[in-house]
C-alpha cells in the first residue's frame, strides 16, 4: 500500500469522522444553544488535546511569536466555530456543506489582497462559478435567507480568513500554539455566555457533547496522518466526501432530502472548489512553496505539527 494511498483512506475516515461530529451536533441542537454544545464539546475535547500536546517532547514553550496574530485568528476560530455549530442546528446537514464547501474560493480571492498574492484568470474563473453555486443553493428571491444561511456563510469566511493568517504565519508559529490558544480562548469566550444561555444538561446529552469533543480530536489525529502520508492536493478535496455523509445522515436520521438546487449548487462548488485545489497544487510545485491545505470549518488545527 502506497504512502499516498494510506492518506487517502486516512482522509476519508477523518471526513467520515467530522461528519458524524457535526450530525451529533444537529441532533442535540433542538435542545440545547450552540454556545452550551461548544462549551462543552471543548471541555471535553482539551483533556486529549492536551496529552497530545504533552507527548510533543519537542515543545519547549508555548509563548506565541507573533501573539496579536494569534489572537485575531483565535477570535476568527470562535466566530467560525459558533457560526458553524449553529447553522447545523439550523439547516438540513447537505445545505450546511454546501455553503461551508466555497472556503477554498473564498481563501483564493481573500489571498489577493491580504497576502498579495497573485491568482491567474482561470482560478478567477472558478471562484467565479463557485459562487454561482452558492446562489443556487441560497436561491435569494426565491426562498427567503434564514439565519442559518447567514451563519454558514460567516463560519465559510471566517475560517477562510483563518487560514489565510495561517499562511502568512507560515512556520513562525508552532502548530501547538495555533491549537492551544482557540481552544483556551474558545472556552473562556463561551464560559462567558453560560449564565445567560445555560439549560440543564441531561446526563445522555453530556456523554454526546463528550463524543462530540472527543470526535474532533480522533478526526483531527487522522487528517494530520493524512496530510502527512499524501500531497494536500489528494487529499483536500477528500473533505467533498461529507456531502455524502451528509445526505446519508440527514434521510436516516433528520427526514432530510435534499432539493435539486443543493445538489445541482453543491456539485458546482465541489466541482469549482477541487479545481482550486488542483490549480494551486500545480502552482506549489513549480515554485516549490506549500501546497494550500482545506481546513475544516469546525475545528481548525492549522498546519501540521512539526
Amino acid at each position: 500500500m502506497t504512502a499516498a494511498f494510506k492518506g487517502l483512506i486516512a482522509a476519508l475516515v477523518a471526513f467520515a469522522i467530522f461528519s458524524s461530529h457535526d450530525a451529533l451536533i444537529k441532533t442535540l441542537g433542538g435542545s440545547y444553544p450552540a454556545f452550551q454544545i461548544i462549551f462543552f464539546s471543548i471541555l471535553f475535547a482539551f483533556v486529549p488535546m492536551s496529552m497530545l500536546m504533552l507527548a510533543d517532547k519537542a515543545v519547549d514553550n508555548f509563548r506565541p511569536r507573533h501573539p496579536w496574530l494569534v489572537l485575531l485568528r483565535s477570535c476568527l476560530t470562535i466566530i467560525s466555530m459558533s457560526c458553524g455549530f449553529y447553522a447545523f442546528t439550523a439547516l438540513p446537514l447537505a445545505e450546511v456543506y454546501a455553503l461551508l464547501f466555497a472556503m477554498p474560493l473564498l481563501i483564493t480571492a481573500f489571498s489577493v489582497p491580504l497576502l498579495g498574492e497573485t491568482v491567474r484568470a482561470q482560478r478567477w474563473a472558478a471562484v467565479v462559478v463557485g459562487l454561482i453555486g452558492v446562489l443556487i443553493v441560497l436561491r435569494p428571491g426565491l426562498t427567503a435567507m434564514s439565519l442559518g444561511h447567514l451563519a454558514a456563510l460567516t463560519a465559510a469566511c471566517a475560517n477562510s480568513l483563518a487560514t489565510i493568517l495561517v499562511r502568512k504565519l507560515g512556520g513562525q508559529e508552532r502548530s501547538v500554539v495555533l491549537i492551544l490558544y482557540p481552544m483556551l480562548l474558545s472556552m473562556f469566550a463561551m464560559s462567558l455566555t453560560l449564565p445567560v444561555v445555560y439549560v440543564p444538561v441531561k446526563l445522555v446529552d453530556l456523554g454526546l457533547m463528550a463524543s462530540i469533543g472527543f470526535l474532533s480530536v480522533i478526526a483531527q489525529t487522522f487528517l494530520i496522518s493524512a496530510y502527512r502520508a499524501a500531497p494536500a492536493a489528494v487529499v483536500a478535496p477528500i473533505q467533498y466526501s461529507q456531502i455524502i455523509w451528509a445526505t446519508l445522515f440527514g434521510v436516516l436520521f433528520f427526514a432530510e432530502t435534499p432539493d435539486i438546487y443543493v445538489a445541482v449548487g453543491s456539485t458546482i462548488i465541489i466541482a469549482s472548489g477541487i479545481f482550486v485545489v488542483w490549480r494551486e497544487s500545480r502552482e506549489n510545485v513549480s515554485l516549490q512553496t506549500p501546497v494550500l491545505k482545506t481546513a475544516n470549518p469546525r475545528f481548525d488545527t492549522g498546519p501540521q505539527p512539526k
